[in-house]
């Protein structure tokens, strides 16, 4: 019952993510200190993905790369922000749906191993009771060989007059 409800969730989070990121790009532009740090970030991000680029397609990397102008900056700068939180709640997401599932799959390995261990004393108790009636069979021929077959349907009752006469020897 939990897991739809979280998966349900989870994808409206990452729904509502969307909206969230755009407001990020529009609100980005608007303050003056925030303003000038997203496009110090646009501009390096700029510099970046151009000599990125300019090594992939084999040009010259020496190059002087002029920078963005102040408007582009900014809405750079703004969707990497806005696209920077739809991925990292997405990764959070993912990291929580991770370790949800890895401890999921330690409580059935639990589960296994207290099965496992329940077994493995039944198999021992089996094997001991398996070791008595042996014992018991063994005693039994014994028995038979030494009085003959007809005592060993009174077994308890020589046990219990063996006990008797014993006793009454060693007083």
């Amino acid at each position: 019952m939990i897991l739809p409800v979280f998966k349900l969730g989870t994808l409206a989070l990452k729904t509502l993510c969307k909206p969230i990121g755009n407001r990020i790009k529009k609100e980005a532009g608007k303050h003056p200190r925030f303003r000038q740090s997203i496009i110090n970030i646009a501009q390096a991000n700029h510099r970046f993905t151009t000599t990125v680029q300019r090594r992939i397609y084999g040009h010259a990397t020496d190059v002087a790369i002029r920078p963005l102008n102040e408007e582009k900056a900014v809405q750079a700068a703004a969707d990497l922000l806005g696209e920077f939180f739809v991925f990292t709640v997405a990764g959070v997401a993912l990291v929580f749906e991770v370790q949800r599932s890895s401890r999921s799959e330690a409580r059935k390995e639990e589960m296994r191993k207290q099965e496992l261990e329940a077994m493995r004393q039944r198999d021992e108790e089996l094997a001991r009771e398996v070791e008595q009636l042996k014992h018991r069979m063994s005693e039994i021929e014994q028995l038979a060989k030494e009085r003959g077959l007809s005592s060993v349907f009174h077994f308890r009752h020589l046990k219990v007059v063996d006990n008797k006469t014993k006793d009454a020897q060693s007083s």
